[in-house]
Formats: C-alpha cells, sequence, structure tokens
C-alpha cells in the first residue's frame, strides 16, 4: 500500500517499517520454514517471487504491511536487517466495507517471541489502521491449533465471533469504540515518524562516529 511507504511507527519495544526490497532475503529465510509456512497459510516461494510479492504489498491497495523491528537492537545501531523479528499486515478484504480490515501478526524469530513484540506491534498496527485507513473493525483469523496467538488477541480485547470446524479456524473481531480507543492509546503510546527521517539518521550517527575514530587516530598519533 502506498500510503504507508515512508511511515514508521514507532512504540517503546519495536519499530514498524515499510517493508523494503533490502528485507526480502531475511524474510525469503524465514518463510522456509514448515512452522512459519503452516501459521500463516503460506507457500514456499522462490526468491524472485519474494520479491514479487514485497512489490505486490507496496503497489496493492487492498493490503498493507510493516516490518517489525526490535528497537533495542536498531538503537545500538545493529544493521536493520539484523533487527527483524516478524511483520504485522492488514487485508482490507471486502471492497463493499472499506471500514473492515483482517489482521494478522508473525514474530518469526524464535528467541523473540513471548517477549511482547507481538502484542505492541498489534497495537501499533491497530492504531494505524483507524487513524491513517479509517478502519472501524478489525478481524484475525486464526488457526485452533495457535493457542498462543488466539491468547494474544483476548488479551488487546478483541471478542469471539465464529468457529470454523471445517477450516479449524477462529474469527475474532475488535471494534473501533471510543472506550476501546482510549484504552488503546493510553495503553501502547506510539511516535510516528518516516522512513526517510530515520534513515538520516542512521547516517548521521554513522558519520559521527566515522568522525570520532578519525580524531581519536589523529590524537593517538
Amino acid at each position: 500500500m502506498r500510503i504507508n511507504e515512508d511511515t514508521v511507527l514507532r512504540g517503546q519495544r519495536v519499530l514498524l517499517v515499510p517493508y523494503e526490497p533490502h528485507h526480502v532475503p531475511r524474510y525469503h529465510e524465514w518463510m522456509k520454514s514448515e512452522e512459519l509456512q503452516k501459521l500463516t497459510a503460506s507457500e514456499p516461494l522462490t526468491i524472485e517471487q519474494e520479491y514479487n510479492m514485497q512489490r505486490s504489498w507496496r503497489e496493492d491497495s487492498d493490503k498493507c504491511t510493516f516490518i517489525i523491528l526490535d528497537a533495542l537492537k536498531w538503537e545500538q545501531g545493529c544493521p536493520e536487517e539484523q533487527c527483524m523479528v516478524g511483520d504485522v499486515n492488514l487485508f482490507l478484504t471486502e471492497s463493499e466495507n472499506p471500514g473492515l480490515a483482517e489482521i494478522e501478526i508473525m514474530i518469526a524469530e524464535p528467541v523473540f517471541r513471548g517477549r511482547g513484540l507481538g502484542e505492541e506491534s498489534v497495537c501499533l498496527m491497530l492504531f494505524y489502521g483507524f487513524t491513517a485507513l479509517g478502519i472501524s473493525t478489525f478481524e484475525a483469523k486464526i488457526g485452533l491449533e495457535n493457542v498462543t496467538s488466539i491468547r494474544l488477541f483476548h488479551k488487546l480485547h478483541f471478542q469471539d465471533v465464529s468457529l470454523s470446524q471445517v477450516f479449524q479456524e477462529m474469527t475474532l473481531r475488535w471494534e473501533v469504540t471510543e472506550p476501546e480507543r482510549q484504552w488503546l492509546v493510553t495503553s501502547s503510546p506510539v511516535t510516528m515518524t518516516t522512513y526517510k527521517e530515520i534513515q538520516r539518521n542512521v547516517t548521521n550517527s554513522k558519520l559521527g562516529q566515522s568522525r570520532s575514530d578519525v580524531s581519536s587516530d589523529v590524537k593517538s598519533v
């Protein structure tokens, strides 16, 4: 979705950044996992197909995605690709109902699971959905075996809507009422900035470090 191509959402533990071509190799490695393929109902793709998928996420008006970065690692100066932990997505599934979106979350790196990054990422995406995209109803469709995700969405006030034995999945829903809006804003503070700005900050930081190193070398001589 073009609207979020220069948007960054920053919480306390995560940064949500637009899905860029340089993220694709790491993402492709994730999706070789049979566990993630099963949890996300995905088929394995070639690296060329993964690049095509990234372009689709950028261009298509019916879906929106952010890559989840670990904020602590990023602030410590780690390369962006090494800060990647997963992604969070919105699908605008019904053209006749633009206020409805399906939300998905994936924490691909096992070491980052159970640390609250998924919870905060969903909250940031909910905030972006209703403030920037005008979404008023969010749905999550989760496989019955994915107990961890079901528990996560229940914690975030999603209510059970239906259960499909045929597809072995639950549908949960979150409505943007005023009490829920206030709860979200107070429980998960978010700062919105631009991707260009954080990249500029990284560049300036590296330049500052480089100048410091040169100055130290001169002094030592």
